[in-house]
């Protein structure tokens, strides 16, 4: 799904995803605080496993046809993502 886009398509694409997860991320830096990567880098993780996991999820061999199931698929591997560097964080902090 992700290469059969134009580029002027995956900039707006990238760009959409970059702001909201930048708004979503200036809240969760508010609940998480210092246990957190900041605003600017958990807006990276969130970006970069939303579309890390639409580009496993399409290799894998299921097919992104529609936009809600490709957008489904990114936030549940972004959260999963964030979820398990937040935890491997967690632990190394408190070794």
């Amino acid at each position: 799904m992700i290469w059969n886009l134009s580029f002027g398509w995956l900039f707006m694409a990238v760009g959409t995803v970059c702001i909201l997860s930048f708004i979503f991320a200036l809240a969760l830096n508010a609940i998480i605080g210092r246990d957190g990567f900041g605003p600017f880098g958990t807006m990276a993780v969130l970006t970069g496993g939303f579309f890390a996991s639409i580009y496993a999820v399409n290799a894998y061999g299921v097919s992104l046809r529609q936009v809600q199931d490709a957008a489904f698929a990114g936030l549940g591997g972004a959260f999963v993502i964030l979820l398990f560097l937040l935890l491997v964080k967690g632990v190394i902090r408190r070794i």
